[in-house]
């Protein structure tokens, strides 16, 4: 193996390729992802020289092509390396007692195409796909590709994304066990897309992308989980946004999607705005607005909430080492996590800055309104990028994930760059204070957590777990999956019974085995919703309010 390996190497610099070895080493059974360039009559001219070199130089060592998935179309043709003239012809006449019509499987084994007909990425048509996300390709395959076409060419078919168990990814296909609702299964038809297959040649207008796309809760997890980086999540928000160019969208895309506009209002007259929801008029409101009627509409917060719970953090003269931003959910829904977030940053002894008159356009690219998400996420950062090195600390991971990653994809600048660079989680951060030394109050040796999805996606996948491990909390029940509500998706009328069975993945389990009294915890505005509406008699808590240390005074009687 040493030796084949050895020659396999210089094979690869010999015709310029890279080739990435993993799996199955002990069986002499190799995995290698190489840098081909499927798109090009040139690159495809490698490939079909290499890959007969390759196979000579296997035959050579004693090696078999045959490997455990059988030989099909991408090794039926080199069987000629291996095997003499005498034994192929002995296949060929075997076959022809069995298959007289030659109707099983043909193509392999004998008579085999080559092995560069069928390429996926062969055939594309030229053309120039306008996105507004600045996508990246990361690798040299990549060079003089669309942007759009090799960003959903990136899936390669693992079918991770088909687990039902380890992982978030991809609460839809865990609910419906349906292919079409997997990661792999969304790609297959946007790779159809560019390619102008018969069925979906409509490009950005085709009801067939559309209908795949629906239940993709743009939850994000692939980006992480995916071995190739699939983020269906930019992918959707992109399509919707072109597909819907010159359409009537969906209401729930005005009364979630526009939620920032509408929370300026509601600020002002939330008490009336309450009353109305809880009545039964409150029903006609939500189906009006295309949301669910069997989810209870969260209660809206008013301006004076906001201006008590920070009072002693908005003085514009004050000095600030570290910026707070406060997310449009934190202001609308629940401001006394603003004003316990701001109290745990300044017992950390920096000077805390609040930012509350920002909003990320987070609920415009879930909902695929990325004009709007543009400006809103230009103007943030404007704000933002101050010239300071101050870390922005942002409450609501969901927020602090669209600063971290769609702030630079959106308006594609050096200043969202810089301000991605500052971003941190609210897990993050304190994950942070306590390794510089931060002393934190007592905290509970027990506690139970929804998993984020953004922020497992975003910050990293045990974010939360490594704040709590910093804290001290020595047994942690963590809901690893969506939560379900994501965002709009689980609001929205025609999505209420899948985001059900997505909470009964991880969340609903969590919590039945949770005992009463047990901190359940829940940062994002999402997840506490849908930990609400699982289990009404339960209060989930940000990690900002568990570490607040007015509550811990209250708790020891202190003034």
């Amino acid at each position: 193996l040493a030796a084949y390996l050895a020659d396999f190497r210089r094979l690869l610099e010999d015709y310029g390729l890279t080739g990435i070895m993993y799996g199955h080493f002990g069986a002499g059974c190799m995995r290698i992802r190489i840098t081909y360039d499927l798109r090009s009559a040139d690159g495809r001219n490698t490939y079909r020289k290499f890959t007969r070199a390759a196979a000579e130089l296997v035959v050579r060592h004693g090696g078999s092509l045959s490997g455990e998935h059988g030989d099909g179309r991408a090794r039926s043709e080199l069987l000629s390396v291996m095997y003499s003239p005498g034994m192929l012809a002995a296949f060929a006449a075997y076959r022809r007692l069995w298959d007289r019509a030659g109707v099983l499987n043909p193509g392999t084994i004998t008579d085999p195409d080559p092995i560069d007909a069928h390429l996926a990425l062969e055939g594309v048509p030229e053309r120039e796909w306008r996105t507004h996300f600045e996508l990246r390709p990361v690798d040299a395959a990549a060079a003089g590709a669309d942007p759009w076409v090799h960003a959903v060419q990136a899936c390669i078919g693992v079918g991770r994304c088909r687990s039902d168990s380890a992982g978030v990814m991809c609460p839809s296909f865990k609910a419906t066990g349906d292919e079409k609702d997997s990661t792999r299964g969304r790609a297959r038809v946007l790779q159809d897309m560019v390619r102008g297959a018969r069925t979906i040649d409509e490009g950005w207008k085709s009801e067939d992308v559309r209908e795949v796309l629906d239940l993709c809760l743009a939850c994000k997890a692939c980006s992480n989980d995916c071995p190739a980086g699939v983020d269906m999540a930019t992918y959707k928000s992109e399509f919707f946004s072109h597909y819907y160019e010159g359409r009537l969208r969906p209401m729930s895309h005005f009364s979630l999607g526009w939620l920032p506009r509408w929370l300026k209002l509601t600020t002002l007259i939330s008490p009336l705005v309450n009353v109305v929801l809880s009545s039964p008029l409150g029903k006609v409101v939500a189906a009006t607005g295309g949301l669910t009627t069997r989810r209870a509409m969260p209660k809206f917060a008013s301006r004076k909430m906001l201006r008590d719970a920070l009072a002693p953090y908005r003085s514009p003269s004050r000095p600030a080492d570290a910026v707070l931003f406060i997310d449009s959910f934190t202001k609308g829904f629940r401001p006394e996590v603003a004003g316990a977030a701001a109290r745990v940053m300044e017992s950390t002894g920096r000077q805390v800055g609040c930012e509350t008159d920002a909003c990320c356009g987070l609920t415009w690219i879930s909902t695929g309104q990325l004009d709007t998400a543009k400006k809103m996420m230009a103007r943030t950062v404007a704000k933002l990028d101050d010239g300071s090195n101050a870390p922005i600390v942002v409450i609501e991971p969901s927020c602090a994930a669209a600063l971290k990653k769609d702030g630079p994809e959106l308006p594609g600048t050096e200043a969202a760059e810089r301000v991605a660079g500052r971003t941190q989680s609210f897990a993050e951060a304190v994950t942070g204070w306590v390794g510089g030394g931060w002393k934190p109050p007592a905290v509970p040796t027990a506690v139970m957590v929804q998993t984020h999805c953004h922020e497992y996606s975003t910050f990293g996948a045990m974010v939360q777990r490594k704040a709590l491990a910093a804290l001290g909390v020595a047994n942690v029940t963590e809901a690893t999956g969506c939560c379900g509500v994501a965002g709009n998706f689980g609001f929205e009328a025609n999505h209420y019974d899948v985001s059900m069975k997505v909470a009964e993945q991880a969340l609903a389990p969590a919590l039945a085995g949770t005992p009463e009294g047990t901190p359940v915890l829940a940062d994002g505005f999402s997840c506490a919703m849908q930990v609400k509406h699982l289990d009404p008699g339960r209060r989930s808590l940000h990690l900002a309010e568990l570490l607040d240390p007015q509550a811990a005074q209250r708790k020891e009687g202190q003034p």
